[in-house]
């Protein structure tokens, strides 16, 4: 995946790093679901390919939103982690949310927690991302 800078347009340039379908997924997947393994990323529902989540894995390590380090528990494992840049994807993600469960046909379970937190504004996005903050940084 290339994030060849076209223009000097924030939102063309985070397009061009996040605008594919399984970027944001893989962060709402160490966001939401707690996986940090590559093989928890591949049994997502949405069924990413071992070769495209390898790349966007790279990818986002190259562009800082995640690290990659072994796993001390599995020497052929390694953990992913998001960086403070990645967690700060926090408000896309909910926003995404928001209002996919408002405009497509959502789970009802999954929609009712994007609608909570997008509607609980600063406050839940910042204990979110403290957590966040805890389980990745701290």
């Amino acid at each position: 995946m290339s994030t060849r800078e076209r223009s000097g347009c924030p939102i063309s340039l985070s397009l061009e790093l996040l605008g594919d379908r399984w970027t944001l997924l893989i962060i709402r997947d160490l966001v939401f679901a707690g996986k940090r393994h590559f093989r928890e990323f591949l049994q997502s529902d949405e069924g990413i390919s071992s070769r495209t989540l390898a790349e966007r894995l790279q990818t986002l390590q190259e562009e800082g939103i995640l690290t990659r380090s072994d796993d001390p528990t599995h020497r052929l494992k390694a953990i992913y982690r998001l960086t403070e840049a990645g967690i700060h994807l926090l408000p896309v993600l909910a926003t995404l949310g928001a209002w996919g469960s408002k405009y497509r046909k959502a789970d009802d379970d999954l929609a009712q927690i994007a609608t909570e937190l997008a509607d609980g504004g600063e406050p839940a996005l910042a204990r979110v991302k403290e957590r966040l903050r805890q389980e990745y940084l701290g």
